[in-house]
């Protein structure tokens, strides 16, 4: 048997060491957080999704009564890009959760959304970077690959 270890590089930052440009998409990412469709969780979450043109996209979560049948926010976002921009490559996405309008501690993509971001990824064959805002800071990871390194994709078809 062989074993070996996985590891994922990340980069933690204060907001105040994001550039300008970064600060206004995680602003970008918490405006839309607070517009989310929540009652039943109450935990709002925003997405914004920048695109290599300088377009910004954002989602939020829509839930619903008939559970599974709600969408996080990063699927709202990249679906959208990808029906609406499909021939634009995705740069980055900002993730933030907000409750009662505090940001709350960083969260990271389900799975669901990691496969998502993982087939933006490998549709415009180029990395995405992923902001992961939280009271602490941001962390920031090169590439969705990254979070999801065992991963299935058009390759394996």
């Amino acid at each position: 048997m062989e074993k070996y270890t996985i590891e994922i590089p990340v980069q933690k930052f204060k907001l105040s060491e994001l550039s300008d440009e970064e600060q206004f998409w995680t602003d970008t990412a918490v405006i839309s957080s607070k517009q989310a469709y929540a009652p039943y969780s109450e935990f709002n979450v925003g997405a914004a999704v920048v695109l290599a043109d300088g377009r910004i996209v954002t989602g939020n979560n829509q839930e619903n009564a008939a559970y599974p049948s709600g969408m996080c926010a990063e699927r709202v976002a990249l679906y959208y890009a990808g029906a609406r921009y499909p021939d634009i490559p995705v740069k980055a996405i900002v993730v933030v959760a907000t409750k009662n309008d505090v940001i709350q501690p960083r969260i990271a993509p389900c799975g669901a959304c990691r496969q998502v971001l993982l087939e933006s990824e490998k549709r415009h064959k180029r990395p995405l970077r992923i902001l992961l805002y939280g009271e602490d800071g941001v962390v920031s990871i090169d590439s969705a690959e990254l979070l999801l390194p065992l991963s299935f994709s058009s390759d394996n078809l």
